[in-house]
């Protein structure tokens, strides 16, 4: 009996095993060490730079108009917080929206370029090239073909961003090895079968490679755009402080559009994060 009740009990742990709170000090520990190079290291090198700036400008006497320190900026958004907010909106939605254009647009061409070697043939090298033009010069000409307003900056935005999208999803839908393929041709399955439920989850990482950076140009799309005409936008408060030699506010607006970009490209990591664990759960 006494043996039989031995059997039956629980094996006991061994004296090496970890405790419970040893493992959660030792997560600490090893989150503490990776915290070090990851978030202190780029905020300090940031606030090094920030100080050298204020230093040098005090030091060297550099008038406000031509470049002011950095607390200048910070007192300009404090002080024009409301009318910085209310000029970032609408650059924010148009942002959007282009970028909200620009992603299927380059995935459907992708795909479509990636199904059909005629179509790749007719369409990749005239894409390159009008890529190569400069986007700049082309500004001006989209406001001439499209008038003053939101189609304008919003279908030059498209045209500067798309294509990163584009070549890294085309990239992405070429990953897949031969082998794969034709095994599920072997199965039965048709292209589009291949183009969906195979080549598309392999091109996820880079999709997002490229939409990291598209989500960024499409930002710089629409401050050119409001460069040349707008009467709303980050863009335009920029050239109004610079025609009144307000460098501080100019440099207060760069700081919001670079908050605004922050947001827009911790979005998509957040989105390439969900949809990584969505078909790796699968």
């Amino acid at each position: 009996m006494t043996d039989q009740f031995a059997l039956s009990r629980p094996p006991a742990a061994p004296e090496h095993a970890p405790r419970h709170g040893v493992g959660l000090r030792a997560l600490r520990g090893v989150l503490s060490r990776d915290a070090v190079p990851i978030i202190a290291l780029p905020v300090g090198a940031a606030l090094a730079a920030l100080l050298l700036w204020q230093l040098l400008v005090h030091v060297i006497d550099v008038p406000a108009a031509i470049l002011p320190p950095p607390s200048d900026i910070v007192g300009q958004i404090a002080a024009h917080y409301g009318l910085l907010l209310k000029h970032a909106v609408p650059t924010t939605l148009e942002t959007l929206l282009a970028f909200a254009i620009a992603i299927p647009l380059g995935i459907l061409l992708a795909a479509l370029m990636t199904c059909s070697t005629t179509i790749n043939r007719a369409f990749y090298p005239n894409i390159v090239f009008f890529q190569l033009i400069p986007k700049i010069a082309l500004a001006p000409m989209f406001i001439v073909w499209l008038g003053i307003g939101l189609p304008s900056r919003v279908t030059f935005a498209v045209f500067i961003s798309f294509f990163p999208i584009l070549v890294a999803t085309a990239t992405g839908l070429q990953a897949v090895s031969r082998e794969m393929v034709r095994l599920c041709r072997s199965v039965g399955a048709s292209d589009w079968q291949i183009l969906f439920y195979v080549r598309f989850p392999t091109s996820l990482p880079y999709i997002f490679s490229g939409m990291k950076i598209a989500v960024t140009l499409a930002i710089i799309g629409i401050v050119v755009g409001e460069f040349i005409a707008s009467q709303a936008g980050l863009g335009y408060l920029i050239l109004f402080a610079s025609s009144r030699q307000q460098a501080d506010l100019g440099l207060a607006c760069i700081v919001v559009l670079c908050a605004v970009g922050l947001v827009l490209y911790g979005a998509v990591v957040l989105g390439e994060r969900a949809m990584m664990k969505l078909y790796g759960d699968r």
